[in-house]
């Protein structure tokens, strides 16, 4: 392996696995992404790098200040772990109801977290977010209409599923949380190949893109309650819906069978891929997304 200069080259270019035991027999290939092999754990390194660097070209962010962000956890410890490397002071809004771990992470790194209402949801630290910017005239990312955002799915994780699968992919299955690993990845396969088909996947408990209501769920990173600017649903072509119990046996089903330690929001994504699987039958390759590393939810299990 080469030797690199920060810690943020080693962002991206993740492996495909395919999954050997849990997948029935006459259904199709099921590949899953690891994203949990980037510095900071999940795939939200790519767009906490990506809004970083957008906002320093534009000098929006400048030497020294600071980054005050909305997150249910990964874009967090993705952006505490890049203003570390790069000097900036980070303050991080969650609910409260996101695991010990991912606090313990954050604070690790350096980051100030502030914690609102578990059941205001991804609302009530996006509310919050803004009014701590207001006061301190701070950067917020705003992870869920920032255009740097899917541009990086383009940009990266797109080009490396259709290179690792040589073009060969029929659908791909992702949890919904900004919205813009799905809005990327299905542009620019969509373009390739027309018959291609986007899946994505929220919690049963909070249909929102499916037009339902939001309820509290325990899928930490997915359905955040509203629909995120940056999902392009004109992309999508179905919508998976999991449970929290469907999407936690899941996870357990990975780590003890295939040996993947993932967390529950790749459980969920797994889930739905394995139903999108059935429906496809033999011949045909599903990829879907290992959001982030097992880890940080183990309180949660």
């Amino acid at each position: 392996m080469a030797n690199v200069s920060n810690i943020s080259q080693l962002i991206g270019n993740t492996p495909l696995v395919k999954l050997q035991h849990i997948v029935p027999e006459q259904s199709a290939a099921v590949l899953v992404k690891l994203e949990s092999r980037n510095p900071g754990g999940s795939i939200k390194d790519r767009i906490g790098l990506a809004m970083i660097l957008a906002a320093e070209k534009s000098g929006i962010l400048k030497a020294g200040g600071t980054i005050v962000e909305p997150t249910s956890g990964n874009t967090g410890i993705a952006l505490a772990m890049i203003a570390a490397a790069r000097g900036y002071r980070c303050v991080l809004v969650m609910p409260e109801t996101m695991s010990v771990e991912r606090r313990q992470l954050l604070a690790l790194y350096g980051a100030e977290i502030v914690l609102t209402p578990g059941g205001e949801g991804m609302k009530g630290a996006i509310g919050k977010a803004r009014e701590i910017v207001e006061q301190s005239g701070a950067f917020m990312p705003q992870q869920f209409e920032n255009p740097a955002n899917p541009e990086i799915h383009r940009q990266t994780t797109a080009q490396e599923i259709w290179s690792a699968t040589g073009g060969q992919i029929d659908a791909f299955v992702c949890g919904v949380g900004t919205g813009g690993t799905i809005t990327g990845v299905a542009d620019v396969i969509k373009a390739r190949n027309p018959k291609f088909l986007a899946i994505a996947v929220e919690p049963l408990e909070s249909p929102v893109i499916s037009g339902g209501t939001h309820s509290p769920h325990k899928i930490q990173g997915i359905g955040a309650g509203f629909v995120p600017k940056n999902l392009d649903v004109d992309l999508l072509d179905a919508i998976e819906l999991v449970s929290s119990q469907e999407a936690f046996a899941m996870r357990v089903r990975l780590i003890r069978e295939e040996g993947l330690m993932v967390g529950i929001s790749s459980g969920a994504s797994v889930h739905a891929a394995l139903r999108v699987a059935e429906q496809l039958g033999a011949g045909k390759t599903v990829v879907t997304v290992i959001h982030d590393t097992g880890e940080r939810y183990l309180s949660m299990s």
